[in-house]
């Protein structure tokens, strides 16, 4: 089958899907049905992280993390300012288990013509606070979760990761931006230094947690194209449907009324992700780590209740 890459040997490709959900026309939809529809218009795009086959985004170096993450910076500006798009959204499917149909390591941008409804949802909560007189909930969410240390995994001068106070899968976390900003085009450069080694060593641990690495789903929410982008603060999601005991199904009052039962306690989730090893032995990663004031920072094993020790 003929490749989309014209080379063997790169660090990172970006090109539109073959098979695209959205296909990249717009036009207006029917409004006079019950039920509004349109033409499923927008951008597809992949983004083959590695010219190895069997390297994980986590098992790149910090330095080609980095190359991942400027594609992601630079699709996310040239997406935005297309007519049409509304949301620019990045993500992983990790691992077959999850459905990924390709195991060579690669994410996907899509680049929505709405703003999707979960999305939707937290701009609708961000407004309500700010109209109300209240300060950014994901600025009092980040503060709160370095106050308490129960549910955090790894702290640096930029970057959180926690797992959240309601989490719904066996395991999950989100990497937040210590200081308020839309999208990943607004870091500055100390911030994607940062954000490189932070978001490795947050995978990492999602493939050392257990016996196998776990498969998993991860994306990016970052500000909509045009809407109200005070309101956003940029974060990743990163979760797996597995457990040491099996994979979790999603029964009915889950699916239908989205109330969600958790078998595990987010407090639990978070110490056994801080006490999985967050670097690989065998990689080249170490020279690839930026030094000095820019260096990412790891967090001591702390305590509940004691805010964690930044060496």
């Amino acid at each position: 089958m003929p490749s989309e890459i014209p080379c063997a040997d790169y660090d990172v490709v970006v090109f539109e899907n073959r098979f695209p959900a959205l296909s990249g026309r717009f036009s207006a939809g029917a409004a006079e049905a019950a039920q509004p529809t349109r033409p499923a218009a927008g951008r597809c795009e992949v983004v083959v992280f590695s010219s190895a086959h069997d390297l994980s985004l986590a098992r790149l170096s910090t330095r080609r993390v980095r190359t991942v993450i400027e594609a992601w910076v630079d699709r996310t500006k040239c997406l935005n300012a297309v007519a049409g798009v509304e949301q620019v959204v990045c993500f992983e499917n990790r691992g077959t288990q999850i459905g990924a149909t390709l195991t060579h390591p690669h994410g996907q941008i899509y680049a929505y013509p709405f703003i999707p409804a979960r999305f939707e949802r937290m701009l609708l909560v961000a407004r309500g606070a700010r109209d109300r007189g209240d300060r950014c909930v994901h600025c009092q969410l980040v503060e709160s979760e370095l106050q308490s240390a129960e549910r955090v995994i790894g702290v640096t001068r930029h970057w959180i990761a926690f797992v959240p106070p309601a989490a719904r899968w066996p395991y999950e976390a989100r990497l937040y931006a210590r200081r308020h900003v839309p999208d990943l085009a607004a870091l500055d450069a100390d911030e994607l230094d940062d954000l490189a080694e932070a978001y490795r060593s947050l995978l990492r641990r999602f493939e050392t947690v257990a016996t196998a690495p776990l498969p998993y789903m991860a994306l990016w929410v970052q500000a909509a194209a045009g809407e109200s982008r005070d309101l956003t603060h940029l974060h990743a999601q990163v979760f797996s449907d597995r457990s040491a005991t099996g994979v979790k199904r999603l029964a009915a009052g889950e699916l239908g009324a989205g109330a969600w039962v958790t078998e595990v306690c987010p407090e639990a989730m978070a110490e056994r992700l801080r006490g999985a090893p967050s670097a690989h032995g065998h990689d080249s990663s170490a020279s690839d780590v930026v030094r000095g004031r820019n260096a990412a920072l790891s967090i001591s094993p702390c305590q509940p209740g004691q805010p964690p020790q930044i060496p």
